[in-house]
């Protein structure tokens, strides 16, 4: 390590993050909370006489710094949003207030950066969440690419809900609330000029009124993530390592739009490492399942929802597909980066 230098692929969100995360910060940060690895920190505040109140609060931050800023059916601003807004649902935390911190490059048209901040008021908006604090650098020309945002968020946990990664049970469905890659392909395509017969869109949206509903059915949800860098299969890889847990998966349940297929064809990517921004992965109770998927399918975000797959009583953390030939392949972790600054 000390010889060694920071790489593209050590933001790729797969192994050489995991491994970047786990010998440079972990190991000086861990604590407690930060050992459950979730999207979110998850924690009470105390005073003499116990926590306040009966709820957990959820706190999360992250950075963009996407290129280019805009894309087919999204923006920075937008995105830095709904990766917050989604960063806390998942836990099962209703978000309520965000933070946004802008690094602006020299020469940026006030024009775009307006654009960009409605777009995160109208996404704020839609999720209800409040964006209540921020702070502004400008950095010379030539320093950070147009516009970086970073963002926190904090939310509310009801009394005596735990949704964490390493909470999946042997039996669980694995349910995807739709179609995979098509924002990393999305913005690929404004990147490099790719056409295609039929526009592709990105999937970026808030999934918090998705995934209330999924909550207020009483169904047994153990598991959510939202599969954003590495793409789905970093995030099953993830679930299965915290669970201690083997996955079975089956590649023709998984909706992945011809778009999208063509683009990674042509290019040799493969769609289960492209990033997603408005998907979500469930491991639900079986006898639930079937409620949860059409509650996923009745919103505005799910209507693509389906099983793909199960939690195995294996302890070996192995993510299986079953292909559409009939064979069986190993999924894991992308080592290198496929597809940089997507997000």
């Amino acid at each position: 390590m000390q010889n060694s230098r920071i790489t593209l692929g050590h933001g790729s969100g797969g192994k050489l993050s995991h491994d970047l995360i786990e010998s440079v910060f972990i190991s000086q940060f861990w604590n407690d909370i930060s050992a459950r690895s979730d999207d979110s920190a998850v924690f009470s505040l105390g005073n003499d006489n116990g926590n306040i109140g009966d709820k957990q609060l959820a706190f999360t931050t992250d950075s963009y710094v996407v290129k280019p800023i805009t894309w087919p059916g999204g923006d920075i601003g937008k995105l830095a949003v709904c990766g917050t807004v989604n960063d806390l649902a998942v836990v099962g935390a209703t978000p309520l207030y965000l933070s946004a911190a802008f690094v602006i490059e020299e020469g940026l048209l006030l024009t775009t950066l307006t654009e960009v901040v409605k777009s995160m008021a109208e996404t704020a908006a839609e999720a209800n969440i409040k964006i209540v604090t921020g702070d502004t650098k400008v950095v010379e020309r030539g320093s950070a690419d147009g516009l970086f945002i970073n963002t926190a968020g904090v939310g509310v946990i009801p009394s005596g809900l735990r949704i964490s990664g390493d909470g999946a049970k042997v039996g669980d469905a694995i349910i995807l609330s739709g179609s995979i890659g098509d924002h990393g392909i999305a913005v690929l395509s404004a990147r490099e000029g790719l056409v295609f017969a039929n526009e592709l869109k990105s999937d970026v949206a808030p999934l918090n009124h998705m995934i209330s509903a999924m909550l207020n059915s009483g169904s047994s949800i153990h598991v959510m993530r939202d599969p954003t860098r590495g793409g789905l299969a970093t995030t099953l890889k993830e679930i299965a390592k915290q669970s201690k847990v083997a996955i079975s998966i089956s590649e023709e349940k998984i909706p992945v739009k011809q778009e999208v297929t063509a683009a990674c064809e042509m290019l040799g990517y493969d769609p289960l490492h492209v990033a997603n921004e408005g998907k979500l992965i469930a491991c639900v109770a079986r006898e639930d399942a079937d409620k949860v998927l059409d509650i996923m399918r009745n919103s505005g975000y799910g209507q693509e929802a389906t099983i793909i797959g199960e939690v195995l009583a294996e302890s070996s953390a192995m993510v299986m597909m079953k292909t559409k030939i009939g064979g069986t392949r190993i999924v894991d972790m992308l080592v290198g980066e496929m597809l940089p600054r997507i997000c």
